[in-house]
């Protein structure tokens, strides 16, 4: 069995064990915090670098010259003005926060795109995905495991077809990241709530009740007695999940739980370090304006704010 494949049934090995008595399945993708430190610029830009570079990226800034951050700090505001009109807008910023913030995912996507695009075109076909993650069962239909992969690739090549805008059957990088992704961007999010409802509704019904929504998340295992938490989770679904009040959540009311509308922590931020940055109060920040005010951006060792270097590497 190859690499590819074992981690494909480690995966669904992990996707069908149930969830242990007292272990909460998480379903509620939530925007996650640009750092974990204080924002309190009175007391250091810690908060703003993590946003800024992402907090593995803030750490390579904290070993080097004022004059090093300067310029490294330089090559990035390059990339982060997209029409390259030499000002950097407030959208521009929340983009390039959301980017650092998301690199990991990134970095995941090149690494299944090497293992996909295996004419190397630049492209990934949906039959170079099929045959790359199935092509072994496919020559087995029946194997011994008991996984349904069958319905697994049928419903990849649902999301497949979503990701893929233009309808060729064939990804770009972008559409392959959809894929892979699908909770990071808004034309994917139906099929996110789709594919949730079709794991917790087992009765088939198209929705969601009560006794599937608990049993998603908690597995009674001969207990009688509740968690705490599982009691929470009940009120919750009564007072706040289904708002119509039917005993039952439609896909609306599946959407507005797992997909909260959550404060949009990038953008405020962005506006944060254009204020203080834009010296002009034209609303929009130059390079120099950017540089002048590098130790709001990144670190250095004149700022001594962080960490002692991980890893230095070119950014």
């Amino acid at each position: 069995m190859s690499t590819q494949q074992l981690l494909l049934c480690l995966s669904l090995w992990a996707a069908c064990v149930g969830a242990k008595p007292t272990e909460k399945k998480e379903r509620v993708h939530h925007e996650a915090q640009l750092s974990d430190k204080v924002h309190d610029d009175a007391q250091s830009f810690d908060y703003d670098h993590d946003a800024f570079l992402g907090a593995d990226e803030a750490k390579t800034f904290d070993q080097l010259t004022p004059e090093e951050s300067k310029e490294r700090l330089g090559k990035i505001v390059s990339k982060i003005d997209e029409d390259k009109d030499g000002l950097v807008t407030v959208e521009e910023l929340k983009a390039w926060i959301k980017f650092a913030q998301k690199r990991w995912i990134y970095e995941d996507v090149e690494r299944q795109w090497k293992g996909h695009d295996l004419n190397e075109d630049g492209l990934v076909s949906w039959e170079e995905y099929k045959n790359a993650t199935y092509g072994y069962i496919l020559d087995d239909p029946d194997p011994d495991d008991g996984f349904n992969y069958k319905q697994m690739m049928v419903r990849d090549e649902r999301r497949f077809k979503k990701a893929d805008r233009d309808g060729d059957l064939t990804a770009t990088k972008e559409e392959f990241t959809a894929f892979l992704h699908p909770e990071e961007y808004d034309y994917m999010k139906d099929i996110v709530v789709q594919e949730t409802m079709e794991d917790i509704d087992k009765n088939g019904d198209g929705f969601i009740d009560l006794e599937e929504y608990i049993g998603d998340m908690y597995s009674h295992d001969g207990d009688t007695d509740e968690p705490e938490w599982v009691k929470t989770e009940r009120e919750q679904f009564v007072e706040f999940r289904d708002k119509n009040r039917d005993g039952k959540m439609d896909k609306e009311e599946t959407k507005d739980w797992i997909l909260p509308s959550d404060y949009d922590h990038a953008e405020a931020e962005a506006r944060h370090l254009v204020y203080e940055s834009d010296q002009n109060k034209d609303g929009k920040l130059t390079k120099e304006e950017i540089v002048e005010k590098y130790d709001l951006f990144v670190g250095s060792q004149a700022t001594d704010f962080g960490e002692a270097l991980v890893r230095h590497d070119e950014f």
